[in-house]
């Protein structure tokens, strides 16, 4: 019996053996006793150990068998002197003689040795090997040739590569909240004054008629709110598609969706910075009564500074981000001192680098030119009514019966500043 066959017994009988002891357990009811649940694991333990070795045996055998065809079909050639060569010519030297020696004595050298006079070569003499023909190239660079094989890869437009979309960040820096309402009312701070003061203790159970801390009094202080109400506002636009290109083309819709979506977050960002308020327009930063001003001072540092410093000490806030058109941002990258070296870097710089006076820089076509903002944007707060949809219908006028479709994008959201005056409209132009 050879190996293979004897370790394909051994893995039958333990195999067996396990199962035998497994169905009696299982005729009686029962769970393995103690001594069943060892042999089990021994049996189970020699089946594996078998198969490993049968795998082992199969693979030699098959590397065997491999090696036996290919010496069948390698034959090799006896030639004089002791030497060998194989079909594709390779000369294998005699064991007894050195690599230099077969060399030597082989009929190629002694042929080479032939042409020469006398073994000497002249100048013009040439060396050749045996004459081969060759058929004609084939080459990739030629279209009569391989090349006509090559064909170009299309790509198409990316998802993400889309031209003319800008970054949209500002929704990053306020408070994001949701809504299951059409109408906003919140309070807005509009001023506070605060009093407090050291009060001496009072002398007398009288009035003492004039109220002022040295009788005694204590000091009012005072807020100021008012109720606002702000109502939800649709922001939508959408495209006609033909169905055949929506059918052939499969990367159109993915495209459009991506254009349609980034459509309603630019508009959204727009209206937080310059919405009027009026018609469907949401109230943005820029109309909001009680914002901060800061006129133009010296240069853009110092304007910029002192802007910051308006939010810390009237609106009693600390700012989290300037919000800078981009024009503007690069004369403030663009900055240089007295020895005309960049404050911010120069080319071989990162410029501000996202930060000015320590604080966060958005760089948004939201904020038009010459204009710039800084404050606390926690205090300013989106609610997100409905969330960007994208919707698709062949339901409109006549687009049923001419195979169209319309892919509709829209979003429901509100806009409000609560404290208003923890922001600064800063004056960028000279």
């Amino acid at each position: 019996m050879d190996k293979i066959q004897e370790l394909k017994e051994q893995l039958k009988n333990n195999l067996l053996q396990a199962q035998a002891i497994a169905a009696k357990a299982d005729d009686e009811g029962r769970d393995f006793s103690d001594d069943e649940r060892a042999q089990v694991k021994q049996y189970m333990d020699r089946a594996q150990e078998a198969k490993s070795g049968l795998e082992k045996a199969k693979a030699s055998a098959t590397m065997r068998q491999a090696l036996a065809d290919l010496g069948d079909e390698i034959q090799v050639e006896e030639k004089s002197g002791g030497e060998r060569r194989t079909p594709s010519g390779l000369i294998v030297p005699d064991a007894k003689a050195s690599l230099g020696e077969s060399f030597v004595k082989s009929a190629e050298y002694q042929g080479l040795m032939a042409s020469a006079p006398n073994g000497v070569f002249g100048k013009d003499h040439r060396v050749q090997s045996r004459p081969v023909g060759y058929k004609a190239l084939v080459t990739g660079g030629s279209d009569t040739s391989g090349g006509a094989f090559v064909t170009n890869q299309m790509m198409g437009l990316q998802v993400g590569q889309l031209a003319f979309q800008r970054p949209l960040r500002l929704r990053d820096v306020v408070t994001n909240l949701t809504t299951t309402s059409d109408t906003i009312e919140y309070v807005r701070m509009t001023s506070q004054t605060n009093n407090a003061a050291p009060v001496a203790e009072s002398t007398a159970t009288a009035d003492p008629g004039t109220m002022n801390a040295a009788n005694g009094v204590k000091p009012e202080s005072a807020l100021a709110w008012a109720k606002v109400t702000t109502p939800v506002r649709t922001i939508a636009h959408w495209i006609p598609l033909t169905k055949r290109a929506l059918s052939d083309a499969a990367q159109v819709r993915s495209i459009i969706d991506a254009f349609l979506r980034y459509g309603l977050e630019e508009e959204l960002e727009d209206q937080m910075v310059s919405g009027d308020g009026t018609g469907e327009n949401l109230e943005g930063l820029a109309n909001v009564s009680g914002v901060q001003a800061q006129a133009w001072d010296t240069n853009l540092l110092t304007t910029t500074r002192k802007a910051r410093t308006k939010v810390r000490l009237v609106g009693r806030s600390t700012p989290n981000a300037y919000l800078f058109n981009p024009s503007d941002l690069e004369a403030i990258d663009l900055l240089q001192d007295n020895e005309a070296r960049f404050y911010f870097g120069g080319p071989s710089g990162l410029g501000t680098a996202g930060t000015l006076w320590g604080l966060p820089v958005i760089e948004t076509e939201a904020v038009p030119a010459g204009t710039g903002y800084v404050g606390d944007f926690r205090k300013a707060v989106l609610w997100d009514r409905e969330q960007a949809s994208i919707t698709i219908s062949d339901s409109h006028a006549n687009f049923f019966i001419r195979n169209m479709v319309a892919i509709l994008a829209e979003m429901r959201a509100a806009f409000g500043v609560i404290q208003p005056n923890a922001f600064v409209e800063i004056d960028l132009t000279a």
